[in-house]
Formats: structure tokens, C-alpha cells, sequence
């Protein structure tokens, strides 16, 4: 059923999609019963459907898809091309100084830690440019925007310039949010409660909006998907207890 996914676009050609977190875009390599996004729309539609580009499998938010080979290869040449625009909100530790700003450092496979990202002299090319949307005591939601696509580039450069994702197993410092973290001597845990559920158990990155041009009519298009509960949760809390004048 089509409510199984949120489909925000679709039409003959392409579909636009709301990624949940905790889903892959592709098959797992080694595991490919693994739930993903690419064998839940081939099954919604019944056809044969084509990858345009991936985010991260914890991360929300926009992805496109083509429903004929020449649609793809139309999608992916803008890809290539570099004539997409590609908004992500992130959640970041501390304040970035400047508020806004260019990253343009290359990327490369981490040369010991299987899986992890670096910067590295003779690395990929990547930049992004970010700027603050809302700053708090401890914490920055920024918008990014990505240039390049390489794997894992707004998590490894925010990182270089000292402001990982707020919560981020792999590049950050911690791998969950906790209300007790912004509301410190404030928060009590309920009657029945033992121990404290985090706010946010992911990556807090969201692909927020995509643009790109229709590849049979030509026409630019912009397509925004919402932050999901978890994300919002988070934010609500800090404009509560973390603001700077709190």
C-alpha cells in the first residue's frame, strides 16, 4: 500500500520520497532481506525502479527515484552535474564561528577504521556551505548545502571544523539525545521510570529539500519533506530549556 511510505511526489517518470530513519535506501550488501527503501517501491509499483542517489541509512528525509532508464539517466546526469540543490538541517554541538560559512576539504576512506570517513590530502573533492538557523546554549541547528556527494561529507566536515552532529555514533560525541542534558538539575525521572529513554537515537540529519529539473518537461522543481517527530521533539525541548536566555 502506498501509505507504507510517504510518497511526496510522483508521477509516469520519477517518485519523491520521505525517507524514515533506520531505513536503507539500497540493499544491504551482505544482508539484502534487510528492509529498504528500493525493494518497498518496486513492490508498491510493481516494477522496476531506478536509484538516483542514497542518503545515510539513520538518516530522514528526500530521496528521488526514476521509474524508466531514460529518466535515470537524465536524474543522474544533473546529479553529476551538480545542478541539484541539496538541503540538509542538522543539529550540531556548540556554535560555529562564523555562523555561516564554506567547507571545502577533500574526502577520503578512513585509512585504518573500516566504513569511516576522513579528510585526506589526496582525497574526493567535497564542499558544503552552512549557516546557523537557530542557535542555542550548547547546541546550533544549521542549514547545510552540499555541493559534492560524497559519503558521510556534511558528518566528516562538520566535524573538522570542531561542530559534529549533535548526536552521531560514528563521527560525534554521543549516540543519543537526553532531555536530562538540557534541563539538568531540573529533570526528574517519572515515578515508573528506571532509567531515561532518549529524545533522539540517530543521526540528527534531515535532507530537507531537493531541486532539480524534471527530466521530460524540463521544468525545475522543489520538494521539501517535513522533520520527523523525533527531530521536532528535540528541537521543542531546547527552544524550552536550552535557549540562550534560559
Amino acid at each position: 500500500m502506498k501509505n507504507a511510505v510517504q510518497i511526496i511526489y510522483e508521477d509516469d517518470v520519477m517518485i519523491i520520497v520521505n525517507k524514515p530513519s533506520d531505513l536503507l535506501t539500497i540493499p544491504d550488501r551482505f544482508d539484502s532481506s534487510k528492509p529498504n527503501l528500493y525493494h518497498i517501491l518496486s513492490n508498491l509499483y510493481n516494477e522496476k525502479i531506478y536509484v538516483v542517489h542514497r542518503i545515510d541509512r539513520e538518516t530522514s528525509g528526500i530521496l528521488c527515484f526514476a521509474r524508466t532508464e531514460e529518466a535515470h539517466r537524465h536524474l543522474s546526469q544533473q546529479f553529476e552535474e551538480r545542478s541539484v540543490e541539496k538541503v540538509y538541517w542538522a543539529l550540531v554541538d556548540g556554535k560555529p564561528n562564523p555562523p555561516e560559512g564554506l567547507i571545502d576539504k577533500p574526502i577520503g576512506a578512513h585509512p585504518t577504521l573500516a566504513g569511516k570517513m576522513t579528510i585526506l590530502r589526496n582525497g574526493k573533492s567535497a564542499v558544503t556551505t552552512y549557516r546557523a538557523l537557530e542557535v542555542f546554549k550548547s547546541f546550533t541547528l544549521i542549514e547545510a548545502r552540499i555541493q559534492t556527494g560524497r559519503t558521510h561529507q556534511i558528518r566528516v566536515h562538520l566535524k573538522s571544523i570542531g561542530h559534529p552532529l549533535a548526536v552521531d555514533a560514528l563521527y560525534g560525541r554521543r549516540n543519543a539525545f537526553f532531555l536530562s542534558e538540557v534541563k539538568l538539575r531540573q529533570y526528574h525521572t517519572g515515578k515508573y521510570q528506571e532509567e531515561e529513554r532518549p529524545l533522539m537515537s540517530r543521526n540528527t540529519l534531515h535532507a530537507q529539500q531537493l531541486t532539480l529539473t524534471h527530466p521530460t518537461t524540463g521544468v525545475r522543481l522543489s520538494f521539501e519533506a517535513p522533520l520527523p517527530k523525533d527531530f521536532q521533539a528535540v528541537l521543542q525541548q531546547l527552544r524550552k530549556w536550552g535557549s540562550p536566555s534560559t
